[in-house]
């Protein structure tokens, strides 16, 4: 497993994405449908952490990346000490209802729930933590 800790700013997503594109650069099966899906989840979840989490600019993010050779998945931890928020628990839009009818705002965490393949949500020893689970290889170019 590897990790980057970065602020969570939103002027870091830079950063974050360099991470993570050089970690799929390493694994042969990823395709480019793989790495397009992955790089919207990683957006949605760090720009929501970079906006929500932390009442000051003091924060922090660590993403953990983890893909053991032979694996068909990729396993992606998001990690901080913001305000407990589970986005599991979050009421989803009612995409019956036409945009100007609808709440604002869940639609990136409909998103992510679409791409992801599984989502896990804790709060431990103060911590925010969200694994992400993606599925790789499978998707056609």
């Amino acid at each position: 497993m590897k990790n980057i800790c970065v602020k969570a700013d939103a002027q870091n997503i830079d950063e974050v994405f360099d991470f993570i594109e050089g970690e799929l650069a390493d694994i042969e099966s990823v395709c480019r449908m793989d790495v397009l899906k992955i790089h919207m989840i990683v957006d949605e979840i760090f720009t929501n952490i970079s906006s929500y989490a932390y009442d000051n600019d003091n924060g922090t993010t660590t993403i953990s990346f983890d893909y053991k050779t032979g694996n068909d998945y990729i396993s992606l931890t998001f990690t901080d000490q913001g305000r407990p928020y589970n986005p599991l628990e979050e009421k989803l839009p009612d995409m019956e209802l036409s945009a100007g009818k609808r709440k604002i705002g869940g639609l990136g965490v409909l998103m992510v729930l679409n791409i992801a393949d599984d989502i896990h949500y804790e709060y431990k020893d103060g911590s925010n933590i969200l694994t992400i689970i993606k599925h790789i290889g499978q998707d056609q170019e």
